[in-house]
């Protein structure tokens, strides 16, 4: 048998009981009052590792479309020298 709410015994009959609107709001508060917000200055440092990252990303991606671009040219077309 499992612990689980997630999984239900076919047999169990018993429903679980919904949650009210007004509940669901209150819990969603109490949630977000536990989020730890980043100040300013983290904020700025991920944004710049971020960028850096993507900057790279795009470099090694653009890098390698180029040189199989070109491989691939030079196999169909037989001429090596572009």
């Amino acid at each position: 048998m499992s612990d689980s709410k997630a999984v239900r015994d076919p047999g169990d009959s018993s429903t679980a009981k919904r949650t009210s609107l007004p509940t669901f709001y209150r819990q969603v508060v109490a949630e977000l009052r536990k989020v730890v917000y980043p100040t300013q200055e983290q904020l700025v440092t991920y944004f710049f590792v971020v960028m850096v990252f993507v900057l790279v990303m795009m470099a090694l991606v653009s890098a390698l479309d180029l040189g199989l671009g070109r491989l691939a040219f030079a196999v169909f077309t037989g001429n090596a020298a572009q």
